[in-house]
């Protein structure tokens, strides 16, 4: 047993699996009758430093460490926790259980659902839904099991079948409160993670869209977030916005000056948002009332991505079809000669936009007016 067990839980004296690990006033872990002995001996020095203990040394209890060492030496073998995985699961659902108990549980289950889509039914069948779940609402300042529970919700979220009891079973309530809450910046991306897995369906999108405080989460963390934040959190509300009704309340939420900023400063996933929140009235107004909002999708045209250019052409597709100012305006930013090179792109759906640009802004003036 003790060859397939970290080092760390081993004693630095007698090398042996820890029973009842003690932190010395060096800081360094011991076995009691390791260290007790050798404090018997005589000893007064760390026996790893060297360095001088006093008098009567205290010998503080390592609970957490105990407890993780309990937890690995009661755990099954791989293909027993694959075949029954209640075991992990009780673990999180008990009270009792330390945080480490439940961290490793999570650990171990996010490892093997993670590409073992029968293990994930499994899961969600054995009622590891609502263990996660209390395990997130039991968290509260611990970031380290927050993230690894995160982790696993959103792989039982891989699966369809899976999405939309995920969200019946109240996924949406604490992923959304992680949002606005001040959690770590890894939680905020997962969690963000989640909604654009979840909204894959599309009862979804309409269900987390009308959920309080969803949308103005995602467009917070545009605002606020950091990189990898702020990219996963601007993929989810594309994802949810590709459903109409959520648009508006998107742009409600201020969603249209803080994208402009966001791609602006690089953020060229901002821009897939645009191109969707383009398609409703509220978002052309928002957009054109944006100073330089042509300028900055003209920059993506001439230096982003082939993804990022077939959105800023879906976006100036829409504003240019029913704003004839700012078709003006898109033509004197030399537009149509970029479209003209776009043509024969090789990814089919930039030359299909930079066409039905090129129509728009080559007609007589026929547009529609809101």
């Amino acid at each position: 047993m003790a060859s397939h067990l970290p080092d760390h839980f081993k004693c630095p004296i007698s090398l042996e699996i820890m029973s009842d690990p003690v932190i010395l006033s060096s800081g360094h872990t011991f076995d009691r009758p390791s260290i007790q002995r050798w404090l018997d001996e005589g000893h007064r020095t760390c026996p790893i430093t060297k360095l001088p203990l006093p008098a009567n040394p205290t010998l503080i209890p390592n609970h957490a460490l105990r407890s993780l060492i309990s937890t690995y030496t009661l755990l099954p073998p791989l293909h027993q926790i694959i075949s029954q995985p209640e075991t992990l699961i009780s673990i999180l659902k008990s009270s009792s259980s330390s945080s480490d108990s439940k961290i490793d549980s999570l650990r171990q289950l996010a490892r093997l659902s993670k590409r073992d889509a029968n293990f994930r039914r499994r899961l969600v069948d054995s009622g590891a839904v609502s263990a996660v779940l209390f395990c997130l609402d039991s968290s509260s300042g611990e970031t380290k099991l927050q993230e690894k529970a995160l982790s696993v919700l959103l792989n039982l979220s891989l699966d369809d079948d899976s999405k939309i009891g995920l969200v019946a079973e109240g996924a949406i309530d604490r992923v959304v409160a992680f949002l606005l809450r001040e959690a770590s910046s890894d939680c905020c991306a997962l969690a963000a993670t989640i909604i654009t897995s979840l909204a894959v369906v599309e009862v979804n999108k309409a269900t987390i869209g009308a959920f309080p405080g969803a949308i103005e989460a995602l467009v917070g963390i545009l605002k606020d977030g950091k990189g990898r934040e702020r990219k996963e959190a601007a993929t989810a509300l594309y994802a949810l916005c590709c459903f109409c009704d959520n648009r508006k309340r998107a742009v409600d939420c201020g969603a249209v000056p803080i994208l402009m900023r966001s791609v602006e400063c690089g953020l060229e996933r901002g821009v897939e948002v645009i191109g969707v929140l383009a398609k409703c009235k509220e978002g052309r107004e928002h957009l054109e009332s944006y100073g330089g909002c042509v300028k900055i999708l003209v920059h993506v045209l001439r230096n982003g991505s082939s993804r990022g250019i077939q959105y800023a052409l879906l976006a100036l597709t829409s504003l240019c079809f029913h704003s004839k100012e700012m078709l003006l305006v898109t033509l004197q930013e030399g537009v149509l000669d970029i479209c003209l090179g776009l043509v024969d792109d090789d990814n089919e759906k930039v030359r299909r936009n930079s066409s039905n640009l090129i129509r728009v802004l080559q007609s007589d003036g026929n547009h529609r007016m809101y």
